[in-house]
């Protein structure tokens, strides 16, 4: 009974529109106040952020806020591919005949998360990694590798929550949210970056301007409130570091492992 309200209540709250009211107020002069309260309530490094917490006009600007230089080392190895941001790992493995198996008890097709693209073909027997971003976390989306960027694609969805509750409980959380998916090709195959909205997230937003070719831990895109980055490396393309799994936290720019053209073929 709990969980069946707990899934009404989630349905009900799921509309673009309450999701913007929230996302307003983070931006209105008056959730100025609730900057310190907030970082305290979390536990961000306040020390980390690019500039002192009385300096951000609004919790939107604080909660979008860039790190100092250095904050992050990424792993410039030509072979590595790095992760796009600060996040709890949530799901990692092979995919299986274009099917991502066992995301907190649910599995995904490549067709729906990319939206019937064309690119499907080429993630049919890849690597996923579905990467968490909590309340805590850094929230802009860095690129995990060096290269073209040859799509981007905005898809239209709901705003279900992506934490524990929502992935388990929710149908397909990650395929009928609103996603922005950035395609990007290197010399070592292709990886897909899908950036998949949250409840309370009033949006996520490029980095302007946008470009066409892109390095390895250069900002791509950032939340407004916590979600979820889904990471696809093409068919054959990418092993994952011996530890990569669930429940392993990992910070922006850290090798997830080795990315270099067809090594598993």
């Amino acid at each position: 009974m709990t969980k069946w309200l707990l899934r009404s209540m989630t349905e009900l709250s799921s509309r673009k529109w309450i999701s913007g009211l929230t996302g307003k107020f983070a931006q209105s002069p008056s959730s100025r106040r609730f900057i310190s309260r907030f970082a305290a309530a979390y536990g961000i490094k306040a020390e980390e952020a690019e500039k002192p917490l009385s300096e951000y006009s609004t919790l939107n600007e604080f909660f979008t806020r860039r790190l100092k230089p250095g904050s992050r080392e990424v792993d410039l190895a030509a072979d590595s591919l790095v992760s796009p941001v600060d996040a709890l790992i949530t799901g990692a493995g092979h995919i299986r005949e274009g099917t991502i198996l066992n995301v907190k008890g649910q599995d995904y097709t490549i067709e729906e998360l990319l939206n019937r693209s064309p690119r499907t073909a080429n993630y049919m027997n890849g690597f996923y990694l579905v990467l968490y971003l909590s309340p805590t976390d850094y929230h802009r989306i860095h690129s995990p590798v060096s290269g073209r960027i040859v799509e981007r694609e905005h898809i239209a969805g709901k705003v279900y929550p992506v934490n524990d509750f929502g992935l388990r409980h929710m149908r397909r959380v990650l395929s009928r949210n609103e996603r922005l998916i950035t395609y990007i090709r290197t010399e070592n195959g292709e990886t897909a970056v899908i950036k998949v909205g949250a409840m309370n997230v009033s949006s996520i937003r490029y980095v302007l301007p946008l470009k066409e070719e892109t390095a390895k831990g250069e900002e791509l895109a950032y939340f407004e409130f916590g979600s979820t980055v889904v990471l696809l490396m093409e068919d054959g393309t990418f092993i994952p570091r011996g530890d990569i799994m669930p429940g392993v936290k990992v910070r922006m720019g850290e090798r997830l492992g080795t990315h270099a053209g067809k090594i598993l073929q």
